[in-house]
């Protein structure tokens, strides 16, 4: 995700902060320094927030490894202001499997709650919810009421929440996937308008849940009709035939003539008929920001890529071009270019 910085790695699988997430931990560190304008106040506060957002981890962690049991791989975990979010190479297709890996995150939360519990529980110390301090008071009990929190919020059922794919995943198991998505994608709807309007007289956060929760639903169905309209049709009735390449040997002022004289802005590059690299715009741009229209086209392409098959399905390459985040697939039948595939294809 752009924006983010790797902060470690876990079980095999890349931790990033986006920058955004420093917004929190600036608003964290104001709201518990001005009580008492003490900067052990603030401390805590930070302590805190991080602690939070460590059980976030470990609340994705339990999706992607549970998705991993099932031979999906999981790309990146990243911190954002709202939570976290685990990238999985793509969500399983069985409704069963579905459920496993979206109750799996808020599991981890329940499993923490209850150890937490058996550990104070003896004790007496377990303070209900509204009586917990912002400075002070029982670290351990404050936990215990955030592994609640966590995972009744999540079991929420809306998009993009773990309760949405749940609610998803147990109506595809008696009706069609596309029409399980709509119910769930609608529900999830409904209740940002309840969230918003709440948000208004009480809250500001829930606005920015409800926006949140309302583009996740409208994105989600969005992406499942798109997937189930491309079942049965070819990259080859997709695919772009009149394009433009660029050779290695080229410079950045060509591919500059290529963009103005037309409405393509990504570029294969070739070295003697044979694709070795993309050249996107954004590499381009920063390209040219820093060296000016003389730099080669060979210093700037990007060398990984993703490739397409003109004979395989478009469903397939349109998931490739989620996963690979990139805006251009080359075509290449027996080692030659006869096409380009990018977004704009499937709109």
């Amino acid at each position: 995700m752009k924006w983010s910085w790797r902060i470690g790695r876990i079980a095999g699988i890349d931790v990033y902060m986006h920058v955004t997430f420093l917004l929190i931990l600036g608003w964290v560190g104001i709201n518990y320094y001005l009580p008492r304008h003490s900067l052990a106040d603030t401390l805590y506060g930070l302590i805190f927030i991080s602690v939070l957002f460590a059980i976030v981890v470990l609340h994705e962690l339990g999706h992607a490894l549970t998705a991993r049991r099932l031979g999906i791989a999981t790309r990146d975990i990243t911190l954002l202001p709202i939570g976290g979010v685990a990238r999985l190479e793509r969500m399983p297709e069985d409704p069963r499997q579905e459920l496993l890996v979206a109750l799996a995150g808020p599991a981890v939360n329940v499993v923490l709650a209850v150890g937490v519990f058996v550990f104070l529980g003896p004790t007496g110390s377990l303070a209900e919810p509204q009586n917990l301090q912002m400075v002070g008071g029982n670290f351990l009990v404050k936990m215990f009421w955030i592994n609640i929190v966590l995972a009744v919020f999540n079991l929420i059922p809306a998009f993009p929440m773990d309760g949405g794919r749940v609610l998803r995943a147990l109506l595809a198991l008696k009706m069609e996937y596309v029409r399980a998505t709509e119910i769930a994608a609608t529900t999830g709807q409904i209740l940002a308008l309840f969230f918003g309007l709440i948000g208004l007289f009480y809250n500001p956060f829930l606005v920015l849940i409800a926006l949140f929760v309302w583009m996740g639903a409208a994105g989600e169905a969005s992406m499942v009709r798109m997937r189930t309209a491309l079942r049965g049709i070819p990259v080859s009735h997709l695919m772009m035939t009149d394009f433009q390449t660029l050779s290695i040997h080229d410079s950045l002022s060509d591919a500059v003539r290529h963009i103005l004289s037309g409405s393509q802005y990504d570029f294969p590059v070739l070295d003697q008929g044979v694709v070795v690299g993309v050249l996107t715009r954004s590499g381009m741009m920063s390209a040219l920001a820093s060296e000016g229209q003389g730099g080669r086209v060979s210093e700037v392409m990007n060398r990984e890529f993703q490739t397409a098959d003109p004979s395989e399905m478009a469903q397939t390459a349109f998931r490739r071009l989620q996963e690979c985040e990139c805006r251009t697939l080359p075509v290449v039948r027996d080692g030659r270019l006869v096409g380009i595939l990018n977004s704009e294809n499937f709109c």
